[in-house]
């Protein structure tokens, strides 16, 4: 689960860094930010979405909709996960310093948040919520696509495309 800092103004400045009268003054952290969760396979696919919260539902939805039953599932070790049922689960405690534990880590889908992030910071600057998924699933593409060299990407790429047209309508009312 990642927070990128998305805003219905054109701002996008740390809450820290405003003036007092622009802050949102709604506790810290997460204030003024998107929530986008995701996972990494083994295989090193990733699969991510936008969500409106990080509930035990939605999060355990996330991951009954995209995981089989009796598989390895490792997370950190928030709440939301606790009881988390019918899977092969285990936790990293991020909070005392512990990233790996045998082969127990996500920092596979860190590193992807990572790259999600700095393409937002460095590339597109501002992410509306309406089209955030359209970001998450592009940045999901290239890291899925990145080690099938040139052709192996164009052919990918226009498979995907084949028989399918992207209105000007259908853009804007995503």
């Amino acid at each position: 689960m990642a927070m990128l800092k998305l805003t219905k103004r054109t701002s996008v400045a740390k809450e820290k860094n405003k003036h007092a009268h622009k802050k949102l003054n709604s506790g810290r952290g997460a204030v003024g930010k998107s929530i986008v969760i995701g996972m990494k396979q083994r295989n090193g696919a990733v699969i991510g979405q936008k969500a409106f919260d990080t509930t035990a539902q939605t999060l355990k939805g996330f991951i009954g909709e995209n995981v089989a039953q009796g598989a390895n599932v490792h997370t950190d070790n928030f709440k939301a996960y606790k009881g988390l049922t019918g899977y092969n689960y285990n936790t990293v405690n991020h909070s005392v310093v512990e990233y790996v534990r045998d082969k127990v880590h996500t920092n596979g889908i860190e590193s992807f948040w990572a790259l999600l992030k700095r393409g937002y910071y460095g590339v597109f600057h501002y992410m509306s919520f309406k089209h955030l998924h359209r970001y998450i699933n592009e940045f999901a593409f290239r890291h899925n696509t990145a080690k099938v060299g040139t052709m192996g990407f164009i052919e990918e790429t226009v498979s995907k495309m084949n028989n399918k047209r992207l209105t000007y309508k259908g853009l804007i009312n995503a």
